[in-house]
């Protein structure tokens, strides 16, 4: 695993445990959809649909594959190795970059604003100069918009462990306030 994916999925970890206990549980996973689905009051019910079931997915997963003791949570060394194992992981991340960055569109002309953008993802606990530079990485236009295409290939590179010098890796460096 590159070092760059490593610190990604060390981020990752620490937003999925939105309570702030040290682990992941299913309480998180309603935390975050209640946060991210707030911050997305335009979009149609459909795009809200499939943002709950993708983190529901997301949750069912981790806890099928990693809670072999059956406590009802992960720690970060259960989810350090299989986040980025796209043969275990890949169609819940594919669900979850789909729901998420359709959500980014609620009028559907396959373009995501940036206030929209900013708020998702501070919603999932992203920093904003993170998330702004993140936003730049992947090229707005000249309306300060940028696809919902690029958004949703952007979150799969996230979670790939062999990528490095993507715009995800905006997410996890240190920025000055």
């Amino acid at each position: 695993m590159r070092d760059e994916a490593a610190k990604r999925v060390e981020l990752v970890f620490s937003l999925f445990d939105a309570n702030g206990n040290g682990v992941v549980d299913s309480g998180d996973f309603d935390l975050m959809t209640g946060r991210v689905l707030e911050a997305a009051a335009a979009s149609g019910d459909g795009a809200k649909d499939a943002i709950r079931a993708a983190f529901r997915r997301y949750w069912t997963t981790l806890a099928t594959e990693l809670d072999a003791n059956g406590d009802g949570v992960i720690t970060l060394d259960e989810f350090r190795p299989f986040v980025l194992d796209p043969e275990r992981f890949g169609p819940t991340i594919a669900e979850f970059a789909e729901a998420l960055s359709a959500l980014g569109d609620p009028d559907g002309d396959g373009l995501i604003e940036r206030p929209l953008f900013v708020s998702l993802m501070t919603a999932i606990g992203f920093e904003e100069a993170n998330i702004h530079a993140l936003f730049d990485a992947f090229g707005p236009d000249s309306e300060d918009r940028i696809t919902v295409a690029a958004w949703n290939a952007g979150i799969k590179d996230y979670y790939a462990p062999d990528l490095a010098g993507i715009p995800g890796d905006h997410l996890v460096a240190d920025r000055a306030a």
